[in-house]
């Protein structure tokens, strides 16, 4: 299990953690426009980023940075899953020219922190965290981001998501 911290803090995350391997848990999220989407709803190759607020900076920043690279992944769709309202996420997206990476709110249900484990019980926000889960809903790469201030290892997600075979 990952332990997360927050500016050197530790936090206690909520639900099962992911391994590679695993079946990827159902979750119901809302979009920008406050319809449900189910994780059976959702196909292909696909990169989930959990991020406590789209409004802070690394959060910006590691969004911003998929963003760029989705147009060069064709067949990959990366979701972004906040706590955020899905209005805050729109308004986000507009301001920011993010076309290639959705947001999605986890706000209503919080089924995809607790599903995911990565729920953080203090905050009641969303921990740093990647997830690469393929067609058939395995998932392929998992990084719990140790410190919550800090970036994802990107390279190691984009090697995942171009790997062959």
């Amino acid at each position: 299990m990952t332990t997360v911290t927050f500016q050197g803090n530790p936090l206690a995350l909520q639900g099962q953690q992911l391994k590679v391997g695993d079946k990827m848990p159902e979750f119901t999220l809302t979009d920008n426009g406050l319809g449900s989407v189910h994780s059976n709803d959702l196909t292909g190759l696909k990169v989930f980023l959990t991020v406590p607020s789209l409004d802070t900076p690394v959060c910006d920043l590691e969004v911003r940075n998929f963003n760029q690279k989705a147009s060069e992944l064709h067949g990959v769709r990366i979701y972004a899953v906040s706590r955020d309202l899905p209005f805050a996420q729109a308004r986000w997206c507009g301001a920011h020219g993010i076309n290639n990476v959705q947001t999605l709110s986890d706000y209503k249900g919080h089924s995809f922190g607790k599903a995911s484990g990565t729920c953080i019980e203090e905050l009641a926000l969303l921990t740093r965290a990647v997830f690469v889960v393929d067609n058939d809903g395995i998932v392929r790469h998992v990084e719990y981001v140790p410190e919550i201030t800090n970036h994802p290892n990107y390279d190691a997600v984009y090697a995942k998501i171009t790997e062959k075979g």
